[in-house]
């Protein structure tokens, strides 16, 4: 079964080449195509884009949907001065709290917000060491009812013990026996040897890779340094993982030059979060010699794709002298990941339905600097993903948006009172 746009204005999210006035005939489903006719079929399914753009619909590179219960929560009792602390005091005592139904709600909750942003595709790295059972499999039934396709793991960590990195385990093998989806890993210092070993026995077994953050702070490193004598990149390439074409490297602050030229001349890619990097003040990527590797996530932060590439360009104007050109580019670098590698969910079939009344002309040459300069989430105006429309005019079709937020207040409030 085929969706109709009518009158729309398509620019091509690779070659930026922009098409007037076209009729779009979208399949449906996984792996599904877009054409150009002239004419809609008699009582064939249309939208009226009356004009509007309409791109390929956006991927979030890196996120931690649970972090969604977390937006206003009460601080800790002692304020962190290190992003150690930030771990031990925030992330890690929330998490441990984390049980199905806040997972679902989370999932839920998160999910009509990276749609209603413009998003189709999630790749998320989840933490609940003590709700390990079923985490991933409550994620992807959330994100699917939503529309929205993804790419899930289970973080895997020695920090809370056997039985909780063990629960991961299994948890990953579970699901990785029936849906697409990586190897989650913590980082290095939270990562023993036998862990990492067993962790890329699974990424071979299941012929995927790992998703792991590395050097998002100096103690990383000085870390890895102290207990295995060498720096974190070259751990995990010691290890294999970066031989994989799946893998995801998040962050990659705090590397020195032999790192660069292990992950320039490695098959893993990089996850790059600007805003979050801020929130913790753990410093700037400046990616010289990988940047063709790089992608983009939120990291928790949010759903906000768009947002996302405004915070990367903002912050690598000074770091790296980035250009709109170069920050469109790392925006879209993630749907390279997801295609290169066989994952789907992010065919042409995904698209975004843009209301963006420009006050200057929009061209093939120029479209980059109206995302980074003019573009906002709230010019999202429909969201098609795998050829079903799941936004239109701004709100979810799929799911109710006000009992879906009802239900995630309800399980913060929750959760918050655990802490």
């Amino acid at each position: 079964m085929a969706l109709y746009l009518t009158d729309a204005r398509y620019i091509d999210a690779r070659t930026l080449e922009i098409h007037e006035g076209r009729i779009i005939e979208v399949d449906e489903g996984p792996g599904g195509s877009i054409r150009f006719v002239d004419r809609v079929p008699p009582g064939a399914t249309s939208l009226d884009c009356a004009g509007r753009l309409v791109t390929h619909a956006f991927a979030i590179g890196h996120h931690h949907i649970y972090s969604c219960l977390a937006r206003g929560m009460p601080p800790p009792k002692q304020p962190p001065t290190t992003f150690v602390q930030i771990l031990e005091r925030i992330w890690w005592r929330l998490d441990r709290r984390l049980d199905t139904e806040m997972i679902r709600a989370s999932a839920l909750a998160a999910g009509v917000a990276a749609a209603t942003c413009g998003a189709t595709f999630i790749i998320d790295h989840h933490a609940s060491p003590n709700a390990a059972e079923g985490c991933l499999h409550t994620i992807a039934d959330a994100l699917d009812r939503v529309g929205l396709s993804h790419l899930l793991c289970c973080e895997l960590s020695d920090r809370d013990g056997p039985g909780p990195r063990d629960a991961g385990l299994a948890e990953t093998a579970r699901y990785l026996e029936s849906r697409q989806g990586l190897v989650g890993l913590h980082a290095s210092f939270t990562v023993g040897d036998d862990l990492l070993d067993r962790a890329m026995d699974l990424a071979r077994r299941f012929d995927t890779g790992v998703h792991v953050h590395v050097a998002e702070a100096e103690s990383d490193q000085a870390h890895c340094m102290e207990r295995h004598g060498v720096r974190c990149v070259q751990r995990f390439a010691r290890a294999v993982a970066l031989d994989l074409p799946r893998t995801i490297l998040a962050h990659c602050i705090h590397v020195d030059e032999p790192e660069r030229a292990l992950i320039a001349g490695s098959r893993a890619w990089v996850a790059q979060q600007s805003e979050s990097n801020q929130n913790n003040a753990v410093g700037h990527l400046d990616p010289r010699g990988f940047a063709d590797k790089v992608f983009l996530g939120t990291d928790g932060m949010h759903g906000d794709a768009l947002a996302a590439a405004r915070a990367t360009y903002l912050a690598g104007s000074a770091v790296e002298g980035l250009s709109p050109v170069g920050a469109y580019r790392r925006l879209r670098r993630v749907h390279d990941y997801i295609e290169s590698n066989a994952f789907e969910g992010d065919g042409p079939n995904n698209l975004v339905v843009l209301d963006y009344p420009s006050p200057t002309p929009i061209t093939s040459e120029n479209w980059p600097a109206h995302v980074v300069y003019g573009l906002t989430s709230r010019h999202v105006d429909s969201v098609i993903s795998d050829g079903r429309v799941i936004v239109e005019h701004g709100r979810c079709t799929l799911v109710d948006e006000d009992e879906v937020y009802a239900r995630a207040g309800e399980q913060a409030r929750r959760l918050w009172s655990l802490l």
